[in-house]
C-alpha cells in the first residue's frame, strides 16, 4: 500500500502545492482543515481517493490525533496573518506547532516538515514572529529531526501579496505601502513546495532551511517591478512611520469595533512591527542549495498571473500592438 501524509492546512496556498506534489510522488494526501467542503478543489490532484480533505482543528489533541493516525509523514503549513477569535499566533503558530510535534512523536510518525517564516526570532518585535520561533522550538523539543522551513514573503499565482497590490492599482493612481526600504527574496510556491516534499519523503536532513529565490528587492522595487509587469502607471508613496502607524491602527480599531466580523487584510500593527526588519535569507543558514533546488525568478512567474490586472487583461498586449500600428501609420 502506498505511503501516507498528513498535511494540516493543506488546502491553503502552500498547502495545496505540497499536495499536488506528494500525490504526483504517489503518496496518499489527507488534507486536514477546518472546513472540508470548501477543499474540494485538492481532489483532483491525484486519482479518485488518493487526495481528501478531512476535518481537523489543530488547537484540540484528538482531532489533531485521529487525522494524523496510519500517516507516515506529516506537514504543518498552518498559519495566520492576523489574529481572529481563538486563533491567536500563539495558538496557532506556537502550541498548534508543538500539538502536531507532541503528537506525530507519539504516532511514530518517520517525518515531520514544519513550515515557518524568515524572522522568526523569540526577541522580534513582531508577536507573528515571536510565535513562529516558540513554534520551532516546540517542533524541535518533541520531534528533533524535523524539517523546519522558513520561506520569505512568497509569490505565486494564489498569493496575497503581489495579487492585493496590483488589485490596488484598479482602484487609485496612488500605491500606498509602508517601509518601502525594507528587502525581502520572494520566493516561488512550488519551490517551497519542493523542499517540503523532499523533507516529508525523508529526502533532507532534518534541520532549519531558509528559503528566498535568486533576487533581494526592496519593497518599493517590488512594486516597481508589479507595475511594470501589469502595464500600468502609478505613484508608489512610503508612508511615513508614523502615517502607517495610524492607518494599523485604524484598521485594527476597526476589527475590533465590529467584533471582528471585519478583519484587517490591509495593514496591522504587528505587520508593521514586522516590516522593521529585512525578510532576506541569514549569511550562512542552510537552503535552497542544500536541497539540490534552483530557485525560480520573480520574472519567469509574475507575468503568468498578473495579467488579468493589466488594462485589458489578457488581450493587453494585442491592444498595445495595434496603438502602436496605429501611431506609426
Amino acid at each position: 500500500m502506498s505511503k501516507l501524509v498528513t498535511i494540516y492546512g493543506g488546502s491553503g496556498f502552500v498547502g495545496r502545492y505540497i499536495a499536488r506534489r506528494m500525490a504526483k510522488e504517489g503518496w496518499r494526501v489527507r488534507v486536514a482543515v477546518r472546513r472540508p467542503n470548501e477543499a474540494m478543489h485538492v481532489k483532483p490532484y491525484g486519482v479518485p481517493g488518493q487526495v481528501e480533505p478531512v476535518f481537523c482543528n489543530v488547537r484540540d489533541d484528538m482531532s489533531v490525533a485521529a487525522v494524523m493516525r496510519g500517516a507516515d509523514a506529516v506537514v504543518n503549513c498552518v498559519g495566520v496573518l492576523n489574529e481572529l477569535g481563538k486563533n491567536t499566533f500563539g495558538a496557532v503558530h506556537a502550541e498548534g506547532a508543538g500539538r502536531i510535534a507532541r503528537i506525530a512523536a507519539q504516532e511514530g510518525v518517520a517525518s515531520l516538515v514544519q513550515i515557518s517564516a524568515i524572522g522568526a526570532d523569540a526577541d522580534a518585535d513582531s508577536v507573528y514572529s515571536r510565535t513562529k520561533a516558540a513554534g520551532e522550538a516546540a517542533v524541535l523539543e518533541h520531534f528533533p529531526g524535523a524539517v523546519i522551513l522558513r520561506p520569505s514573503v512568497i509569490f505565486g499565482a494564489e498569493d496575497e501579496f503581489f495579487n492585493r497590490f496590483a488589485g490596488m492599482t484598479r482602484l487609485s493612481p496612488v500605491l500606498p505601502i509602508a517601509s518601502g526600504s525594507t528587502r525581502f527574496q520572494p520566493v516561488y510556491v512550488d519551490d517551497v513546495a519542493k523542499a517540503a516534499v523532499l523533507g516529508a519523503t525523508g529526502a533532507a536532513e532534518g534541520g532549519i532551511y531558509e528559503l528566498g529565490g535568486p533576487e533581494v528587492k526592496s519593497f518599493r522595487e517590488l512594486m516597481e517591478q508589479m507595475l511594470e509587469v501589469i502595464h500600468r502607471r502609478r505613484l508608489i508613496l512610503s508612508l511615513p512611520r508614523f502615517a502607517a502607524w495610524l492607518v494599523a491602527f485604524g484598521f485594527d480599531m476597526l476589527q475590533a469595533a465590529s467584533f471582528q466580523l471585519i478583519s484587517n487584510k490591509v495593514l496591522t500593527r504587528d505587520q508593521l512591527r514586522s516590516l522593521k526588519s529585512d525578510n532576506v535569507v541569514s549569511e550562512g543558514a542552510k537552503g535552497f542549495s542544500d536541497l539540490g533546488i534552483s530557485p525560480v525568478s520573480l520574472e519567469a512567474v509574475l507575468p503568468d498571473y498578473l495579467w488579468k490586472f493589466r488594462p485589458s487583461g489578457q488581450y493587453d498586449e494585442m491592444t498595445n500592438s495595434a496603438r502602436n500600428l496605429r501611431n506609426g501609420a
